[in-house]
């Protein structure tokens, strides 16, 4: 089987890529019962390929991260079994009250899910910095990334043959 999943992982630039085009991201994180408690998340990756998601100080996965900084995370794309690709991440959450910090993810996700002209960028930052202090940035700290593209199994089957 560890041959089977190495033949269709995403090299380290399609991670890249399809955490780039992708939507939406489900974060788990651990529920006060200790219950996987997921949620789908807007995101934005930086620069330096970090994952940043922001939401309500006063969230629940919020109090979850604070009880326990670990997650889970997945994002998949494709209609049928061969056109399936995903990438699962886990690893901590770091929770950044960072007012700055807080409005540039807020931005950037604006840019990426609403259309934002980067032009605006430093308005809107300035416009949301009295609303970030109830506000979290969320950073992915991903110590494990596993990956799979199934036309890649398509295509070592169709190369045996």
């Amino acid at each position: 089987m560890g041959s089977e999943r190495a033949a269709i992982a995403l090299s380290d630039d399609e991670v890249s890529a399809l955490l780039r085009e992708a939507r939406t991201m489900v974060l788990v994180t651990i529920g006060p019962d200790g219950v996987p408690d997921p949620v789908p998340m807007w995101f934005v990756v930086d620069d330096d390929g970090v994952v940043w998601m922001r939401t309500y100080a006063a969230s629940q996965k919020v109090l979850n991260l604070q009880r326990d900084p670990r997650f889970a995370a997945l994002v998949e794309t494709g209609g049928t079994y061969l056109e399936l690709r995903g990438v699962q991440l886990s690893g901590t959450v770091a929770l950044v009250e960072d007012v700055e910090r807080i409005c540039s993810v807020f931005a950037d996700l604006m840019v990426k899910y609403e259309g934002l002209d980067p032009v605006h960028v430093p308005d809107v930052k300035a416009a949301y910095a009295a609303r970030a202090p109830k506000q979290r940035a969320l950073r992915l700290e991903v110590t494990r990334t596993v990956s799979w593209d199934h036309a890649k199994q398509a295509a070592a089957k169709a190369a045996t043959q």
